[in-house]
């Protein structure tokens, strides 16, 4: 996972060597249930008696102190992993760089004025990821760490991928992107080293998808394409593909804020995690669900229930890359 640049990476890899005994010892575990959860992101009686997994993360951006504390659980019925994620968060960040309706009549993209190449920490959305080793020793022995090189190709946040011949599962929850429509991305990480036009992203890399997705809105003649149904101003911050309408400009004063992005429901590989939440009083409740086991190369199959399976988590408050973050490795084990 990305961290807030060299310095701090320096630091958490001078403590990991007494980090790592410690979380060793952290296991998330999957408990069995007779009947599935809903997942709408309220705490139903389903959870009671899954042991909670806590997590501290540390080193974030808009975050009180960078900090903030995960609590994890997890159950399985059928040929299904359910998931239970909260934290503290303070804001609900869904102000995902709008178009602003400028005095004179021009439409603008929102944007944070210190961004520095993807560096967006002032109009972005709230999220969350989770690493999953699928064929990663590194990972298995260091977590996100092992995927994290800070420093590289002159950005402030680095790039992010894995040892020659390794893989791991990311899932990419994005409120704005794919919390409306019921997702948490699945995406994967390889060994693809940065490249300025060939891999901006370097090793990360989203899985194969049918349909779907999201896509930047955009100006023609200076004006947004699409827009909400009835000519409806922001919130939400986001339009739904199948509710866009052709955008009727003069129904805008100025100072006026509209989506800049459309949205519709992942179909194929990459839909395949799915998810409900809330923001409540300063706490995100998310619940997202998996199959066990999907077939996908790009996944992590969770059909060996003896398993202990290696995971990292990270949280993102109001930032595009500089998320809370913990050290070492988690791992995720059955009880059957």
């Amino acid at each position: 996972m990305i961290i807030r640049g060299r310095a701090l990476f320096v630091a958490a890899l001078a403590v990991l060597s007494f980090a790592l005994p410690a979380l060793a010892q952290n296991a998330l575990e999957v408990r069995q249930v007779k009947t599935a959860p809903v997942l709408d992101g309220t705490v139903d009686a389903v959870w009671q008696d899954a042991a909670p997994l806590k997590v501290a993360l540390f080193g974030g951006r808009n975050l009180p102190g960078g900090k903030t504390d995960v609590t994890l659980k997890a159950v399985n019925q059928g040929d299904t992993v359910f998931f239970l994620l909260q934290y503290a968060d303070a804001t609900q960040s869904f102000r995902r760089s709008p178009f602003l309706k400028k005095s004179d009549g021009t439409w603008v993209k929102v944007t944070d004025p210190a961004d520095n190449g993807g560096d967006n920490n002032l109009a972005y959305e709230d999220k969350f990821s989770i690493i999953w080793s699928i064929r990663s020793p590194t990972f298995d022995q260091t977590g996100c760490m092992g995927a994290c090189h800070a420093g590289e190709a002159g950005k402030p946040y680095g790039n992010k991928y894995l040892p020659p011949g390794e893989i791991a599962d990311i899932w990419h929850a994005k409120y704005v992107r794919t919390g409306p429509v019921g997702q948490v991305d699945d995406q994967y990480l390889d060994d693809t080293r940065y490249d300025k036009d060939k891999a901006p992203e370097a090793g990360r890399k989203s899985d194969a998808k049918t349909g779907g997705g999201y896509a930047d809105i955009k100006l023609i003649n200076g004006v947004p394409e699409f827009g909400l149904p009835g000519g409806a101003t922001a919130p939400p911050y986001w339009v739904l593909d199948s509710q866009k309408v052709p955008f009727d400009n003069g129904k805008y004063a100025d100072g006026a804020e509209v989506p800049s992005i459309i949205i519709a429901p992942f179909t194929g590989d990459r839909g395949d995690i799915s998810a409900g939440m809330k923001w409540v009083n300063g706490i995100w409740t998310i619940e997202f669900s998996r199959k066990l086991v999907t077939g996908s190369a790009t996944d992590v199959q969770f059909d060996d229930r003896k398993k202990a399976y290696s995971f990292g988590i990270a949280v993102f408050d109001n930032a595009q890359v500089r998320h809370a973050f913990h050290v070492g490795v988690l791992k995720m084990v059955f009880k059957d």
